[in-house]
């Protein structure tokens, strides 16, 4: 079928773009797709991938589901790049790479858009911070006002948390175009939205600063 062959080779150029360890799921909608396919334009593509790395940054942060709803899916004629006219996607980032990430063990907290973490100190002790997660300029995911809320904090464990959460988290591994909308918490690990026009998709550079993948 030519809606298979597309979307097995779709996959598999997402698979080299993005790193993943196993080609995603990819979804041609819409009808004929050889019409579709013979245009150089698919109408509707969606793209379900799992455990994208996040090489060569700083604090990396995997994106342990990436899910992506293309409209206007057309591919450059060296088959170097493919741009989506619109898509939305939405990313799943567990709380075990969260945590990697910050160096804190990090959990859902107890309202909605907060988090969770617990913070080691000496003599066994611990203290228990909360912090609200936000969506940030330049794809990034920020963290406001932290607030001890179990144990007693010392000067220095204030500062340490000072330095962790005052800078925001890079997202690097999401196509061009794509920008970060909201930042949700779940039981599991942080959702966050994106949506953007004329979103491409395209190799790799050698900074690793955005992963794409070339379309069928």
């Amino acid at each position: 079928m030519v809606a298979a062959r597309i979307e097995s080779r779709t996959a598999k150029a997402f698979q080299e773009g993005m790193d993943t360890p196993l080609p995603p799921q990819v979804h041609v909608r819409g009808f004929p797709v050889l019409t579709q396919a013979a245009s150089g334009t698919l109408r509707h593509v969606d793209i379900t991938a799992h455990d994208i790395p996040a090489h060569g940054t700083d604090r990396p942060l995997p994106v342990t589901e990436l899910s992506l709803q293309l409209k206007g899916l057309t591919k450059s004629d060296d088959d170097s790049e493919a741009r989506a006219r619109s898509a939305e996607a939405s990313a799943f980032l567990s709380y075990t790479d969260v945590s990697s990430a910050l160096g804190l063990e990090v959990s859902q907290g107890n309202s909605p858009g907060e988090v969770s973490a617990a913070l080691l100190l000496p003599l066994g002790k611990q203290a228990t911070v909360t912090t609200t997660v936000t969506a940030a300029s330049g794809n990034r995911i920020a963290f406001r006002d932290f607030e001890v809320t179990g144990g007693a904090l010392p000067a220095a464990g204030s500062a340490l948390l000072d330095k962790v959460f005052n800078q925001p988290i890079q997202l690097r591994n999401i196509p061009d175009g794509l920008q970060l909308r909201s930042v949700t918490t779940t039981a599991d690990g942080l959702t966050a939205r994106f949506s953007g026009r004329r979103v491409t998709f395209r190799p790799d550079d050698a900074a690793g600063s955005n992963a794409a993948a070339r379309s069928a």
